[in-house]
C-alpha cells in the first residue's frame, strides 16, 4: 500500500471523544471523561479528584483502565459542590453538612443562587427569620472557623 492510500483513508478511532457541543451542553446520554466534565464545569481535571476525596457520595464509574466517567447525575452532583464552594463562598467541610442536613436530592433540586442553609422553621417560632438564622449559622460556621485556626497557630 502507497502513503498516499493510507492517508486518503485513515483508520477509524476506536473509542471517540465527546464533541465541543456535548461537552458544553453536558446533555450527552454518554458519561463524560475527566478532562471533558472539568472543561464543562471549568475547573482542573486534578479538581475533581480531589472533590472524590472529600465527598464521599462522589463516585464516578470507573473502567477497567482506571479512566473516571462521569454520568449526567455525576455533573449535576459537580455543579452543585462547585456553586456552593465558588459561589456561597462554603467551605468544603461547610458544604458536606449542608448537603448532608439538607439531602442530596433537596440541595440538587434548590435553585442556584438560593439561600444554602437549611430552612429552620423553629426560627419563626421564636420571633426570628429565616434570614436571621441565616446569619447566625453563617457565624456560627466562621467563628468555629477562626478558633480552628487559632488553636491550630497556637500549637
Amino acid at each position: 500500500m502507497t502513503r498516499d492510500a493510507r492517508t486518503a483513508h485513515p483508520a477509524p478511532r476506536k473509542t471517540q471523544r465527546a464533541s465541543g457541543a456535548d461537552v458544553e451542553s453536558g446533555a450527552g446520554e454518554r458519561p463524560l471523561k475527566i478532562g471533558d466534565a472539568a472543561r464543562l464545569l471549568g475547573v482542573e481535571a486534578y479538581v475533581l479528584r480531589f472533590w472524590e476525596t472529600q465527598f464521599p457520595f462522589l463516585r464516578p464509574r470507573h473502567a477497567r483502565s482506571k479512566h473516571r466517567f462521569y454520568a449526567a447525575r455525576d455533573l449535576e452532583t459537580l455543579k452543585l459542590i462547585k456553586r456552593l464552594l465558588h459561589q456561597e463562598r462554603f467551605t468544603i467541610e461547610g458544604a458536606r453538612k449542608y448537603i448532608r442536613e439538607v439531602g442530596l436530592e433537596r440541595a440538587l433540586s434548590a435553585k442556584p443562587g438560593a439561600s444554602a442553609a437549611p430552612v429552620d422553621e423553629s426560627a419563626a417560632e421564636h420571633g426570628g427569620t429565616q434570614a436571621d438564622e441565616t446569619v447566625r449559622r453563617t457565624l456560627a460556621e466562621v467563628r468555629r472557623e477562626l478558633e480552628s485556626l487559632h488553636k491550630m497557630l497556637e500549637d
